[in-house]
Order: C-alpha cells, then structure tokens, then sequence
C-alpha cells in the first residue's frame, strides 16, 4: 500500500464495489469455486506461472514455517491455483471455501487482498473489517501483483495469516518474492528465446544442402551441420570441439588469408577421408565482432557433382526432349521408339546411327529422360567439332597446372560434369585415334583421371555414342579401333531415314508448320498445292533437319517458298491428253498408271516393294494411288 490515505480509499472503493456486485457480507466463502474441466483448463492454461512461482513460495514459506501463514498463487482473474502452508491454517481456510480452484476476485469474494490488489493493479494489505465478508475478518492478507515484461497483469502472490499476526513486513516479504518471480519470468522467456532461435538455426543449417562448421581463431570447431558429417561420413562427435585442420589441413594458411582480407571462395578442393577422394567447392568467411575483429570462420563445403548439375542446368547441358516428342506413326518410327524405350534404363552403353539430320541427339535425349538417370545431367560433346588438341581435356579435365593457360583450381571434364547422368558422344567417328585409346580404358575401367593429375575418379556414366558414319568400314580404313567399336555397340540403335518412313512426311510437315508459326510469331499458312505436292514428292536428303528448315522458309513466305532444293524426283506430270490417240498409244499419265497398277499387282499389294521397283518413294507411290483413285477406282 501507498500510504494510509490512499490505503484507506482503496479499501473504500472494494467495499462499494462489494455492494454493486451484490456480495453478501454474511457468506461462509466465495461465490465461485471452480472445478472438474473448467479447473483443470484454468491450471494447463497458467501452468508456466505455476512452475516458474512454486520454487519462490516455497523459499518464502522455508522462512514463515510454522508460524500460522499459508501463500496464495491466483491467475489474472483471482482464481486460486497452488496453495502452500501451515495444516492448521489450510484446514481453516478450507472451511471458508479457500481451496485450489476458489475465485478471490471482488465479483466473488467482495474485499479481500487479492481482489482488491487484481482490481487497482497495485500492492495492498487487508486485515479485520477490510474484509468485505465477515467471515474473512479472522485473516490478514498481503497480496502483491505478478506482471509480465510488458507491464501487464498474470497473477497475484498473497501471504495469509491470522488477523493477530499482523505485520507491515509481510507485504514488503511478498513483494519482494513477487520481484524475483518477475525475474525468473523475464529470464526464462529469454532462455526460451534463446532456446528456439538456437533450434531454429541448427533446423535451418541442418537443412542446407551444404555442409558447415564454423571455428574459432584457434581452430575449434565450434558447430557443425548433419550435411557436413554426411559429406564426410563421419559422426557429429568426431568433429565438434576437435580442430578444423583434421578436416582441412591448410586452415592456417586460410586464415591467413581472411586476416589479409582477401577472399576465400568457391575453390575446389580433394579430400581424403575414410580412404575415398571426394571433390568439394569450399568457401570460408570471416566472423568478426563489433570492433571489425576476426573471432572465427565459417566454412561452407558443397558437393562437386551438385555444383555441376546446377551448372549443367543453368548452361544447356540438360536433356529437353522425350519419345512423346518424336513426330511419326510409320512402322520403322514406332519399331525405333518401341527400342529405344525397353534400354532407357540400361546401364550398357548405346551406338546410335543414322544419316545425318535424322534425329539422333533428339532419340538420346529420350533415352535419357526415359530412365532412372532422368535428374541426373545430359552432357552433350561434339567429337567433330572439338580441336584435336582440345578434345582430351574437354573429356577428361585437367588440374592446376597442367598446361601453360590451365585455370587456377583445375577444370572439370565431361565426364565428372556428367556423373551419375548421362554422357552423349556425338559424331564419334571423328575421334582421333589417340584418343579412342583414351577413352575406351575409361569406359572399362570406370574412373578418370585430370590432365596433370595422378588421382583416378571414379565416374558413373552412362555412355551413348552417335555417328552418320559406317564405323565397320571405317575400322577396315584403319580410322576407328575395332576393340572400342564393340565396347560402344552394346546396344545398335538405327535411326531411319527420312524416305524410309512411309506416310511420316505429312505429318512432320504438318507439326513444323504449327511449330514454326509459333516461333515466327505468325498464322500457320496455306502451302500452295503445287509447293505441298513437291514436298511430298521430294527425297528429303537431309532428313528431318532438312525439312524443318524448309518449312520455316515456307512459313516466312507465307505459302510460298524460296527455298532452294537440290533435286525434284519428277517434274510435275502433265496434263492428260484431250484425246485418246489410235490403237495402242496412250498419253505418258495414262502409261504411268498402267505401269503402277501392273507393279502393284505383280508385287501382291506390297507398296514398298511396288516403290523400290519403280524407283520412287512410298509416299509418292501413295500420293499417286490415291490421285487415280479420285479419277476412276483403282
């Protein structure tokens, strides 16, 4: 209390408002005692307070044992919920309805200390007739209010005793455990704080993909990642509180550096643990206190292949295209996909051959995204457009160096960029010899080694090779090693010709002219009659690539095209005479539509026979059928 005045006017104040709440001085106890559900609701709800306040009642009761006090801990509404004390005065409280659960606020138990106290938010001692109910006159009470670290009200703490045991230090006593119970509120809220960003922090390292540990100036290993003791297949307890050069034998040299205040990123190192050589991108940053000094590191390790697949993705190396992307319904087109898909899981490597522009790289591509290497990266080389000088290190990489201009930290090959995914060897007819030899000890023994290095890394790549060319004559040439062919050609893949695929033309056709129109930004045109019969018609040479570049011409022109074919099979049949000449003679429309028929039927119906006889395309052959159909049934 403030003062005897102010005292005085408080009390005056919980009496009137005794009276409005309708209290009846002569009850035997308070209104409103909870229990069952609604009491245990109250404790879980204050069960922080409960733990955090018992431990203080108790070093206050240790001081009042025996001396006829009992303490009181109510929530923010005077609900009592721990009661600590003396037997004699508990069982006398409790005849007055003053149990765990009973409600000491003004609406319930009219003036009292602890209503009084929750009602003016203040500290406050009530004796005799400051009591509302008489039946309280016996006690003295001191209660004194808890706050929470932003000023607001969670409980009460009161001291009772009887009335001739009345003292103004009691208050002063709860007050006082009312203050350490503030504190211990205050510092557990910052140790759970603390606690939970701590545990926040390591769930977030913990989640990185990349490993970490940070050290002090002295090389303790202050805190570690799960993803750093799975890189190194090592336990948590291996590593804390040991020294970072049992992990990395330069950090000496690397603080060194920080100190120097030159950066330390994204170098790649060799590590040696448990017997196996990994690859790790490494960066280290300084940690510095206020002063801008260095109090420790912290090193971050990513893995190799990671980075590499990352790279791969972000720079093309990545396959695009799947079977559902092959354009075709002839026999030969869903023989190939039919093939191509029953090995996409296979580890053997392929040989794919094929004219040029048939869709080779497009049939690799499917093969890969077809299988279980799919996430995995499609690292695409052409071995006849690297120079011959170039070729060994753009396979195999090289390190630190190796040759005059070799990159600081080494360079990674094809092959590790392709680990655990694909490698696709195009135009491997013009590898050179020497490095045939090469790349076939690869391909046996599994693992490379860097240009400059002694270190053999263990790869696991899958191998498809391309070619328009007939490596078995090339083998009798003397330009292409016959023991590496047949490591290559574990599984053949021929990938047909245009012309051989009968009834595809039109479709193709068809498809470019939708793709091309998107890319040009254009309608889809109508190919002028004569245009499209001479694209039925024509042998298409240059396959597939060929006739997506023709349709793009087409479709600039709107219809028409400028596109410079190298040969028409046939020139555009006349017109039919006007009248049939005498005899035997007929016009050469009608003499190529007997010597159809006459072949047709001669082959029993086999069309593709029927064109290799008359030395034309099924499609043409087709084309024509169809046309004397029209005519008159054929």
């Amino acid at each position: 209390m403030n003062g005897t005045g102010n005292y005085k006017e408080i009390i005056k104040r919980s009496h009137e408002r005794s009276i409005q709440y309708g209290v009846e001085k002569d009850r035997p106890g308070p209104k409103r005692i909870l229990k069952g559900n609604e009491l245990a609701d109250v404790l879980e709800e204050n069960e922080a307070l409960i733990q955090i306040a018992k431990p203080f009642m108790e070093i206050l009761y240790d001081m009042l044992r025996g001396s006829g006090f009992s303490i009181y801990l109510t929530d923010r509404f005077g609900v009592v919920l721990t009661i600590i004390g003396d037997d004699d005065i508990l069982e006398a409280q409790t005849k007055v309805g003053i149990v765990v659960g009973s409600d000491m606020s003004e609406k319930s138990s009219g003036t009292n200390s602890m209503g009084a106290a929750l009602h003016e938010d203040c500290s406050i001692q009530t004796s005799g007739e400051d009591h509302f109910i008489t039946a309280f006159y016996i006690w003295t009470c001191s209660a004194a209010i808890i706050h929470n670290e932003n000023g607001s009200i969670l409980g009460c703490l009161n001291l009772t005793g009887r009335r001739q045991s009345a003292h103004p230090h009691t208050l002063g006593l709860v007050v006082a455990a009312v203050k350490s119970i503030e504190h211990q509120l205050t510092a557990e809220k910052t140790e759970t704080k603390l606690r939970e960003a701590y545990e926040y922090l390591n769930t977030v390292l913990d989640s990185m993909n990349s490993g970490f540990f940070a050290a002090d100036t002295n090389g303790v290993i202050k805190a570690v990642n799960n993803s750093l003791c799975s890189m190194l297949e090592i336990e948590k307890e291996g590593i804390l509180h040991k020294k970072a050069n049992q992990i990395l034998e330069n950090w000496e040299s690397i603080l060194e550096q920080l100190r120097e205040k030159n950066t330390f990123e994204n170098r790649e190192i060799i590590y040696f643990g448990n017997q196996k050589k990994n690859r790790f991108d490494l960066s280290v940053f300084p940690i510095k206190n206020e002063n801008d000094k260095m109090t420790g590191a912290v090193a971050i390790f990513k893995d190799i292949q990671k980075v590499y697949n990352m790279v791969n993705k972000y720079t093309g190396m990545s396959a695009a295209y799947t079977f559902d992307d092959i354009i075709g319904e002839s026999k030969s087109v869903m023989k190939l996909k039919a093939q191509a898909k029953s090995i996409s899981d296979s580890p053997s490597t392929v040989l794919i051959q094929g004219e040029s522009g048939t869709g080779k790289e497009l049939i690799a591509q499917s093969i890969h995204n077809n299988s279980s290497r799919r996430n995995g990266s499609f690292v695409a080389i052409n071995c006849g457009a690297i120079p011959k000088s170039l070729i060994e290190s753009e396979l195999f990489g090289y390190e630190e160096g190796a040759f005059t201009g070799a990159k600081r930290g080494g360079h990674p090959g094809k092959f590790e960029l392709a680990n655990g995914g694909t490698l696709f060897l195009d135009e491997i007819g013009e590898m050179p010899l020497d490095m045939q030899v090469s790349l076939l000890r690869v391909l046996q023994e599994g693992c490379v080694n860097r240009l400059g290095g002694n270190k053999c890394t263990i790869t696991d790549v899958r191998i498809i090779a391309a070619t328009n060319k007939d490596l078995k004559k090339e083998i009798e040439r003397g330009t292409f090693r016959e023991d590496l062919y047949y490591r290559l050609s574990v599984i053949p893949i021929y990938v047909p010709p245009l012309r051989e695929r009968e009834g595809d033309v039109e479709l193709l056709i068809k498809h470019f002219l939708k793709v091309k129109a998107v890319k040009l930004g254009k309608p889809i045109p109508k190919v002028q009659p004569d245009i499209y019969e001479k694209l039925i018609r024509y042998r298409w040479p240059g396959n597939i690539r060929e006739m997506e570049n023709c349709i793009e011409n087409i479709v600039n022109m709107d219809g028409n095209t400028s596109f410079g074919f190298e040969a028409w099979e046939t020139e555009r049949p006349a017109e039919p005479a006007a009248e049939r000449l005498s005899y035997d003679m007929c016009s050469l429309e009608e003499w190529e539509k007997k010597a159809i028929l006459a072949c047709v039927e001669k082959c029993n119906g086999n069309i593709t026979r029927a064109a290799q006889v008359l030395g034309v395309n099924r499609s043409t052959l087709h084309a024509k059928i169809n046309k004397y159909k029209q005519e008159k049934s054929v």
